[in-house]
Parts: structure tokens; C-alpha cells; sequence
């Protein structure tokens, strides 16, 4: 394969060129690597990230475990948040980026510092193979997995000169792929990092000693974005304000917060950025905004939220408070997985219901076209899926019995309070097991509703807005079920080697598998041959809620 791609496939075919806006105007000239070169860019990214690891470790000293780094750019647990608590509660901080950084690296340079690095020294032939896996018209693309690292690996000669001079010259110093900053405390910036433009004092120019070693290093400025912030005014690096501590600029918290407040107001917000043309002027523009975009603003927030607590945390203070903030991305994070919705929505107690009830939907689905359509059948449908740990930790979706009471408490009070925007086009409908693990959700509902409490004899409960719970049908005398119920007794007796399956939360695993290997090993893998014909049961229930809403809001399109 690897020969294949580098010596046999056409390089016209390698990489795909487009452009993506910079964040402050222009543009960006992207190289996407094809499918497999991208796997193979993939791996020897991961294979020099561990090198790296090595390499700490046997000195003595991984930079993980140092207060502060050198490199923070495309570095494992290295951020813009421990780039930019370099510089904190500084007098001066003096930001310089270096012009077409990942251009610059040719294949000549890769080549070279793999055969001469002391931490490498490779032969001469798989040098070269690593630098025709990275390199593209004789130099690093941006668009490739392993620039980053490759980046960094060469860019560490020029760190370790600069930091000797930040050391000479009472700064400290950091670098975030291109960005450089220097912060000091004393009372006059060094010439030699830094200098005031003998005809505009306003303007800082690059000090002859910064400008000496990183043309040694084989690098350039751009001169466009190099500046002086002062203690007295509003210092950012990489886009993190640093006056006080770590933080996200006021004015970005802000403008987010109203893009929220709009959207669940009226279905909608607009996104308001800057573009700063040829000529330097800046010019604002506003266009439609999505979820998905207002989502990554709010996690953004969250993680410098996260990364000033745990600082706080680990020097015994009390953190600060951002639980409205907090409540703000929860909030939003509900009106998205649940009111601005393209499809009804399925949320089970967990991912192994996932799997059953769209195995369940897809087998069935000449009987149920309102669920599922097309050959082979594609859901019609979205089955709620749990998401990574801190969304869950936000959302209090944790799966189970308790995330899904969290579910309706937070979702009644925002729906009753705060989202004024547009009925919802499609339903929620909590799917639940109906056995003795419901008492805790019927109350919940009875608490919303300001009902008696259901009785799970029920086919559906309507709770708040677009939002039902559905109870799995009982058993014979009323008996109580639960989802696995619905499977006929061959699929429940199937065996994984000499273990059955087991239902229980706490089992011998020498003699049985739990439900996440029943899910995946058994119906995952069976599918095609399961008898799903009593989930019938469930999902005439889930069609049933649909017509229902249909009938409530009959001039939803």
C-alpha cells in the first residue's frame, strides 16, 4: 500500500486543494490528503507524538508534567489554555507569528533532521520515506495529519534558542504552532526581543536578537501581525485574554449568550464576524447561524471554564463560579437535541436499547413507513445517542432511570420559562422499561403534569410540549417488563462460547455476558435473523405518539 501511494499513484490523485476564510479575512489554502494517504499520515503522527513521549520521559522531564511548556501547538494535553497561562498578570506581552510556518518546511528539512537529530539519527532510506509520506510540492501541507508534529519536532531548535534569549532577557516565552509570545514583568521590554518603531512608537517591531535566531532557524515574521498589549489595556493570546487569569474575552461571552437568548426565543440567531480586508480595514458581517456552530462557542467557554477550575482545584481554592454558564450551554444543548428537531426523536435508557430498537424498526419496516423507508430500510427517526462524558455531565443525560427524570425536570422548565421559539415539527418520545425502576420517572411526570401518577398501564403519557413517555407494554396479569422482554427465547438463550446472557445489573462473568455484549454480539451481529415481531408492541405505541402530535398541532408543516 505504502508503495503503492508513493511511488504508483498519480500525485494529482493524492490531494484535494480548497480554500477556508482565515478568521480575521483572506484565506486559507488547504491540501486534504485522499483516504489512504490520510490513514498512513495518521499512523506516523501517532507513532511520532509517542517518540516525543519517549524522548521527555527519558530525560527525565515530560513537559506534560512541567507548569510551563515551550511548543503547546498540536501537543498531546497541550492547549491555547496552557499556551496562554504562560503569560498571565504581565506587564508587557508581545505576540509575533511566523510567515507560511508549515510552507517554510521542505523536504529537504524533514529529510535532514530525521537522518541528524540525535533523538533519531534514522537510516538514510527510511528518512526519506517518512518525508515523501509528509511532504507535497517540496513542502509540509496544511490539511495533512502529520505537518503538526513534524512542525514542532524541527520548530523545537528554534524554541529552545528563543527560550535561552526569553531567559537572558527576563520573559518568558511560548509558541502555538505559528504564534510566538514573549511576557514580562519588568519595567522596560528588552531591544533585543522586541523594539519601538523610531517613527511610530504605537508600532513594535521584532528585536535584532529575535530576529537573528529565528532567521537561523530558518523561519520569517509576518510582519502584519506583530503587536505590544500593555497591562493597562486588553491582552489576548491565542484568542484568551491573560490580564487576571485564563479567560474567554467578555465581549465573545456576551455575544454568545445573545446568540442563545435569540435562538431559543425565536427558532433562530444570526452570527456577527469580522473580516479585516488588503488594505487593514475591518469590516463586520452577519450571516444565518447554526446549532452546530453556537454548540462549539459554548464548548469552547466551557473547557476554559473547566481548565481555570481544575487550576483552582489542584492549588486548594475554591473555584470560581460559572454554573451560569453552565446552565446556559445546558440549556441550549436541550433546545437543539430536543426542540429544533428534523425528525422525531427516540430517547432509550441507555445504547444498548439503541441497537435493539433500530434493529427492531429496520426489520420491521414494510409495516411501519412513518419509522423507516428506502432499501435497505434507513430510519426515519433519530434515536437519541448519549454523548461524551462532559455533554453528559452538562446535560445530566447520563442514560438510566435518573438522566432520563433529569430529562423531563430541565425540559418542562425550560420549555414552560425560557424557549419561546416555535412549536417543535416532531415529537420526544421517552421509551422507558416498565417494571419497578419507572416509579421514579411516573413521579416525576405526576410532578410536571400535576396528575395522578401513571399507572404504566398507560400506551403513552404526554408529559410537557412535544414530549411523551412511552411505557413498554405490560406482560400477561399485568406483569411488569422490560425491553428484553420483547425478544423470543431463542435470541435470549443464545450463548457467547459456554456464558448466557445475563439481566442482572451485577452477574459471574465467568458464567454470563450483561447486556452491552448481548446488544453488540448477539443482536448486533444476528440481526438479520432475530424474530423482531413482538417489538410490534413498542413501536405501534411510538406511531401512536406521532398521530397524537400531528392532531395537537395540526398546522405544523
Amino acid at each position: 500500500m505504502l508503495s503503492f501511494l508513493l511511488y504508483k499513484k498519480p500525485k494529482a490523485a493524492l490531494y484535494a486543494k480548497f480554500s477556508i476564510p482565515k478568521r480575521h479575512g483572506g484565506t486559507r489554502e488547504i491540501w486534504a490528503p485522499d483516504k489512504d494517504l490520510k490513514l498512513v499520515q495518521h499512523r506516523l503522527a501517532n507513532l511520532l507524538q509517542n517518540c516525543v513521549d519517549e524522548i521527555n520521559a527519558a530525560r527525565g522531564h515530560a513537559e506534560d508534567d512541567k507548569r510551563h511548556g515551550i511548543a503547546h501547538g498540536f501537543k498531546r494535553k497541550h492547549t491555547i489554555m496552557t499556551n496562554a497561562r504562560v503569560h498571565v498578570t504581565r506587564r508587557y506581552v508581545f505576540n509575533v507569528d511566523l510567515h507560511d510556518f508549515f510552507g517554510t518546511i521542505n523536504f529537504g528539512r524533514v529529510r535532514g533532521f530525521f537522518l541528524k537529530d540525535k533523538n533519531f539519527t534514522l537510516h538514510e532510506r527510511v528518512a526519506t520515506v517518512i518525508a515523501q509520506i509528509a511532504c507535497h510540492d517540496n513542502k509540509l501541507p496544511q490539511g495533512s495529519p502529520c505537518s503538526p508534529v513534524i512542525s514542532n519536532l524541527i520548530g523545537h531548535m528554534m524554541d529552545i534558542l528563543l527560550v535561552r534569549l526569553a531567559s537572558a532577557t527576563g520573559c518568558s516565552y511560548s509558541r502555538y504552532a505559528d504564534d510566538l509570545t514573549f511576557s514580562s514583568n519588568r519595567s522596560n521590554f528588552s531591544p533585543r526581543v522586541a523594539r519601538q518603531d523610531d517613527d511610530d512608537k504605537d508600532l513594535w517591531l521584532p528585536g535584532q536578537g529575535l530576529k537573528r535566531l529565528v532567521a537561523k532557524a530558518g523561519f520569517s515574521f509576518n510582519d502584519r501581525k506583530t503587536r505590544m498589549q500593555y497591562r493597562d489595556s486588553r491582552q489576548d493570546v491565542t484568542g484568551l485574554v491573560v490580564n487576571r487569569k485564563v479567560n474567554v474575552p467578555a465581549t465573545y461571552r456576551h455575544t454568545v449568550r445573545a446568540m442563545v437568548d435569540h435562538a431559543i426565543k425565536t427558532g433562530s440567531f444570526e452570527r456577527i464576524f469580522k473580516k479585516v480586508d488588503a488594505a487593514g480595514i475591518e469590516t463586520a458581517f452577519r450571516q444565518p447561524g447554526t446549532n452546530r456552530q453556537l454548540i462549539g462557542m459554548l464548548s469552547y467557554i466551557d473547557q476554559v471554564d473547566l481548565f481555570n477550575r481544575k487550576l483552582r482545584e489542584d492549588h486548594g481554592l475554591e473555584p470560581h463560579n460559572t454554573s451560569g454558564r453552565t446552565e446556559l450551554f445546558r440549556r441550549f444543548l436541550y433546545f437543539d437535541s430536543f426542540h429544533a428537531i428534523e425528525s422525531p426523536v427516540i430517547v432509550c435508557e441507555g445504547p444498548t436499547d439503541n441497537i435493539y430498537l433500530r434493529h427492531a424498526i429496520k426489520r420491521l419496516a414494510p409495516a411501519y413507513p412513518t419509522l423507516a423507508s428506502g432499501t435497505p430500510p434507513q430510519l426515519s427517526v433519530r434515536l437519541f445517542r448519549y454523548g461524551q462524558r462532559r455533554i453528559s455531565q452538562v446535560t445530566q443525560l447520563t442514560g438510566g432511570v435518573g438522566g432520563l427524570c433529569h430529562l423531563m425536570k430541565h425540559y418542562n422548565s425550560d420549555f414552560t420559562t425560557k424557549i419561546k421559539a416555535p412549536a417543535p415539527r416532531y415529537p420526544v418520545i421517552v421509551l422507558v422499561d416498565n417494571d419497578a425502576g419507572a416509579k421514579p420517572i411516573y413521579g416525576a411526570i405526576s410532578g410536571i403534569t400535576k396528575k395522578p401518577r401513571p399507572t404504566g398501564a398507560e400506551r403513552f403519557i404526554h408529559v410537557v410540549g412535544n414530549m411523551y413517555v412511552v411505557p413498554t407494554p405490560l406482560g400477561a396479569g399485568d406483569a411488569a417488563t422490560a425491553i428484553e422482554d420483547f425478544f423470543d427465547a431463542k435470541t435470549l438463550n443464545e450463548k457467547l462460547g459456554t456464558k448466557t446472557f445475563s439481566r442482572a445489573a451485577k452477574f459471574d462473568d465467568t458464567k454470563h455476558f450483561g447486556k452491552a455484549a448481548f446488544a453488540r454480539e448477539v443482536v448486533e451481529r444476528k440481526a438479520d435473523f432475530i424474530d423482531f415481531s413482538r417489538f410490534s408492541d413498542i413501536l405501534d405505541r411510538v406511531v401512536a405518539v406521532m398521530s397524537d402530535y400531528a392532531k395537537r398541532y395540526p398546522s405544523l408543516p
